[in-house]
């Protein structure tokens, strides 16, 4: 039952839309290629392709092979080095500040969790701020690193200003997403990955490609009225923190996503709040930086920590089950775990490919003629 409400939940506008279905092995193929065209080396354009298409194949269209020329006009515009030596800058047995380089962030985050579970596996858990990153795809990518290991895995990053905080209408957050990941026995790990605002930016962008209004509560005018435009942020806009409005609770949104830009930014050495440098990489950064490139914060704790590894799965399995079966307000919409709906999406693409809409294909085409490499 929920295969078949999800399946049409992915679907219902993207048909609205010409569209092209690509297999993962060849989607994945044609993004290593970008990624070497930059200058990466084959380790990271393997890393970096594996990354985006994770998030395509888990239906996260938003942050998969559709962010792929934003890394390019960023390489180009000199704010990303394609060969990062990234390096602990400060250190303690369960903690590290990691500088990135300017690398991509694809290559970047996964080197600090690695260090984060190697702390982990020595003192139970280890933590890592990073500073001088940039984008660094789906969040969840991250943790599920941790999982792999029986640890909970944590990943959260800032990002550009888009947001504003409650009862404002400047610019002064990220979408800032947030990732916890729980490993689990017989069922998939339990995966909490969400941006700290209303709605992800790349809602909006996918919105604009399909020319399709967005809900209410997800972003104001520069006046702060409630608008449905797609394009409101290229008009001075800015996007609403999760809850919307202070009835709604926006101020709890406002709150994670103030947490994690001081995670990711205030700790490391990042620049935070509005000094974020934006990810469109025609807009200049701040003036007068306060920091150095984007920040995350990643961590993994040992869940044998706290109690034998098997009573803990034994327990998050009964947890699931018992979530499963509450009882839904519609039989037609089960209740779901979090992490679901997007394995759900990795099972069926995994079959019938994945959907890319005209406007990326184009783009891509654009990136490989570009680039000099062959499109799909």
């Amino acid at each position: 039952m929920l295969e078949q409400y999800h399946l049409k939940y992915l679907h219902k506008n993207i048909l609205e839309k010409k569209y092209y279905t690509i297999q993962e092995t060849a989607l994945r193929h044609f993004t290593e290629q970008i990624f070497r065209a930059m200058g990466c080396s084959e380790e990271h354009a393997v890393l970096s392709a594996d990354v985006l298409i994770k998030a395509d194949m888990r239906g996260v269209d938003s942050h998969g092979v559709a962010r792929l020329s934003g890394y390019v006009r960023l390489w180009q515009k000199g704010r990303l080095n394609a060969k990062p030596v990234m390096r602990i800058i400060h250190e303690t047995p369960t903690t590290a500040t990691v500088d990135g380089d300017q690398g991509l962030g694809l290559v970047v985050a996964p080197y600090a969790m690695k260090i984060a579970i190697q702390k982990a596996e020595t003192y139970g858990s280890g933590w890592v701020a990073v500073r001088n990153s940039n984008h660094f795809g789906i969040a969840g990518y991250h943790a599920l690193m941790a999982v792999e290991k029986d640890m909970i895995g944590y990943a959260m990053t800032n990002a550009s200003p888009l947001v504003t905080p409650t009862f404002s209408k400047e610019r002064m957050l990220g979408t800032n997403p947030m990732c916890y990941a729980f490993p689990a026995g017989k069922y998939p790990p339990v995966i909490i990955d969400m941006a700290t605002s209303a709605a992800a930016n790349g809602k909006l962008e996918i919105a604009q490609r399909k020319d399709l209004p967005i809900p209410e509560g997800w972003a104001q005018t520069s006046s702060g009225l409630s608008s449905t435009n797609p394009n409101e942020l290229k008009q001075g806009g800015s996007l609403l923190p999760l809850g919307s409005d202070r009835l709604h609770g926006s101020h709890k949104g406002y709150g994670l996503s103030a947490t994690v830009d001081i995670l990711s930014a205030v700790l490391s050495g990042a620049n935070y709040g509005p000094w974020a440098p934006p990810f469109v990489s025609y807009l200049d950064p701040v003036p007068d930086p306060v920091g150095l490139g984007l920040g995350h914060f990643l961590g993994a704790m040992r869940a044998d920590g706290f109690r034998p590894i098997a009573d803990f799965k034994q327990h998050m399995d009964n947890w699931i089950t018992r979530f499963k079966n509450a009882e839904p307000i519609n039989k037609i919409q089960p209740v779901i775990v979090p992490g679901e709906p997007e394995l759900v999406a990795e099972r069926e693409r995994s079959i019938s490919g994945i959907p890319i809409i005209e406007d990326v294909w184009d783009d891509l085409k654009k990136l490989a003629e570009h680039l000099k490499v062959d499109h799909l």
